[in-house]
């Protein structure tokens, strides 16, 4: 087959484009928009086709799921799963390891990986550290499964829902929700008693601190950053250089490296009486407190709770001329409050904030919550952090109101939060409506494994109710989905049919059959697993399976053999992100809770991508034969 100029074109925007996803020199949003552009720009696709990614299926269900997802997280509906999970598995290491990776893989069947993932990891670590064992030595295995079980449904994982489309796109018959069921979980089952075979090669990382690990309410986190020993009071005297400026026009943090967590401003004099030229005014004792936004001007007599470096503190108090004033036991309510508190936020792969520092993301004024420390896994307490370039797996100490907190944790793609989880809870979450959001749940999956109605049209009911019922607003429905993985899906499908249109594929397809296909099905079916596996370990499993997807349709067919245990092959090594820590965001989620090394995901994980391959080759001609 003779080599065309579009074909050479697509190729070319292809192997462009993975360069780009592995470097992450780009978003992977704008990496798709890219490819879809280019290939729109060059008249290798039609703009009909190039756009067709945005009304696909696999779009729509995927973005309606995200919401069904929020509206679990949302009303603690998932706290409430994670918290009688726990109690359920007691102190033994072994049952521990078995019930926790159980419950994390049917719970990543149903809703995302990632935000179980959060939602369990702080209670297994305060469950490890009260029994004595090592966070370690169950946050990987906790990740590792929640990979697993997203194969025992079709919703499960982005990969699974991808090559069902697939299959409708060539003709053949989609996947059931629970066609994945059989192998997810006997994968499951072998990831777990692989976990027990190898147990004592676990990692038995201890962390650098006890108290850091067990952070699942504020007043941890408060004592494991020694925050009560940095709070300082000072007053703004009238010749400050302070009266009349913005909290963002001082440059307190900049300069001194210092954090305002409350303005207390006196309040105004009251008239009560007036004789002659004479008047009577009262004052209240209690001062007002502020909480400073970039905004907030600063007045003559205004009280600042400041933390940092005595130092530091000290320095700026003579330089604005200030006045040091004793602390009261009161101003480390400035810390944590009814309205204000403290939380730890992780940053997980391919997220917005990395290779920027705290003052070119202008972190106070977008996000109005303030950054008291940067912990980086490996490296420990990050002294300069606000100049620091973050990277993923920081994880930031933020301080600000609650309600802020909250929609910083609920921007998924750029942050997880993983300690000061109990107040988030007890003071947030709608948990009135966590009945509601289960029945919606329930009821979605009965409608999915009936079959009722079509896959999509369930799930945006699904998300539709979820908002008409209170569980969500419609503002929070929207920030509950990942509009990056959306842009991403909808983006990378049209490539997909370009390679498919320009030839690429067929040719692609009669080199593989070529080569592995005298060797039977299987074999080639082992060849289509290696290729996805090692792609997914740098590429994500969404990129992935959209890219070997109609491969794989096309090899089956020139074999003359049903594509279905192809196509699942494909999806389950899309999901097998094992081997690095960036290969999958719950791999990150686990990497400083339990101070992990790059090469502790190797030295588990390759036995996991064995094990899961074995399994697969051997299993899946039964469940589905050729």
């Amino acid at each position: 087959m003779q080599i065309t100029p579009d074909m050479m074109i697509t190729m070319g925007i292809l192997i462009a484009s993975m360069v780009l996803f592995i470097t992450e020199k780009l978003r992977v949003d704008v990496v798709a928009l890219c490819v879809l552009v280019g290939l729109m720009a060059t008249n290798v696709l039609t703009v009909e086709e190039g756009l067709s990614g945005f009304s696909s299926n696999a779009v729509l269900l995927i973005a309606a799921l995200f919401v069904v997802g929020g509206a679990v997280f949302q009303t603690g509906l998932a706290s409430m799963l994670a918290n009688r999970i726990v109690l359920i598995a007691g102190t033994s290491e072994t049952r521990l390891l078995i019930v926790v990776m159980i419950a994390v893989a049917v719970v990543s069947g149903f809703i995302s990986s990632t935000g179980t993932v959060a939602v369990l990891m702080p209670a297994v670590i305060s469950v490890a550290l009260s029994v004595k064992i090592n966070p370690s030595r169950l946050l990987m295995p906790l990740a590792f499964a929640s990979l697993l079980g997203g194969a025992i449904t079709l919703i499960g994982t982005p990969p699974n829902i991808i090559v069902s489309d697939a299959l409708v796109e060539a003709g053949f018959e989609p996947f059931g929700f629970f066609d994945f069921a059989p192998m997810g979980i006997i994968l499951t089952g072998a990831g777990i008693l692989l976990t027990l075979a190898i147990r004592k090669y676990l990692p038995d990382n201890k962390p650098a601190n006890n108290n850091e690990q067990a952070a699942e309410h504020a007043v941890e986190l408060i004592e494991s950053y020694h925050l009560g020993e940095s709070v300082f009071r000072a007053r703004i005297r009238s010749g400050s250089s302070l009266v009349g400026t913005t909290v963002a026009d001082a440059h307190i943090g900049h300069q001194y490296d210092l954090n305002i967590l409350e303005i207390l401003r006196p309040p105004p004099k009251r008239k009560i009486a007036e004789f002659a030229h004479q008047q009577i005014v009262v004052q209240a004792s209690r001062h007002i407190p502020i909480h400073p936004k970039p905004e907030t001007e600063l007045a003559h007599n205004d009280i600042l709770i400041l933390q940092g470096d005595s130092e530091k503190v000290s320095r700026f108090v003579i330089d604005k001329k200030m006045s040091l004033q004793p602390l009261k036991s009161s101003d480390r309510e400035a810390l944590i409050s009814q309205e204000v508190g403290v939380a730890e936020v992780v940053l997980p792969p391919r997220s917005r904030l990395q290779g920027k520092n705290l003052f070119e993301l202008r972190f106070g004024s977008h996000y109005n919550l303030t950054v008291l420390g940067i912990r980086r896994p490996g490296t420990g307490k990050i002294e300069h952090f606000r100049e620091e370039k973050l990277a993923f797996g920081d994880i930031l100490l933020v301080q600000g109101a609650w309600r802020d907190i909250l929609r910083l944790s609920n921007r998924t793609t750029d942050f997880v939060l993983i300690g000061g989880t109990r107040e988030i809870e007890s003071l947030l979450y709608n948990r009135t409506k966590a009945p509601i959001a289960l029945f919606i749940l329930i009821a979605m999956l009965i409608v999915l494994v009936t079959g009722w109605l079509p896959t999509t049209t369930a799930a945006m009911l699904a998300s539709l109710m979820v908002v008409l019922t209170g569980c969500l607003t419609m503002d929070e429905a929207y920030q509950a989905i990942d509009w990056k993985s959306i842009v991403l899906v909808a983006g990378m499908l049209p490539m997909s049919t370009a390679l498919v249109k320009v030839g690429w594929i067929d040719l692609l397809g009669s080199g593989f059959v070529g080569t592995l296909g005298t060797l039977g099905p299987i074999v080639v079916m082992a060849g289509l697993f290696i290729l996805t596996s090692s792609l997914t370990q740098v590429l994500s499993n969404t990129t992935t399976s959209v890219i070997i997807a109609p491969l794989a349709i096309v090899i089956a067919q020139q074999l003359n053999v049903q594509p279905h245990a192809f196509l699942m092959s494909v999806a389950i090594a899309a999901s097998m992100a094992f081997l690095t820590p960036v290969a999958s965001p719950v791999n990150t989620l686990v990497m400083g809770a339990g101070n992990y090394r790059f090469f502790d995901y190797m030295k588990l994980g390759t036995p996991f991508v064995i094990v899961s391959f074995v399994v697969t080759m051997i299993t899946l001609p039964i469940l589905f034969p050729f």
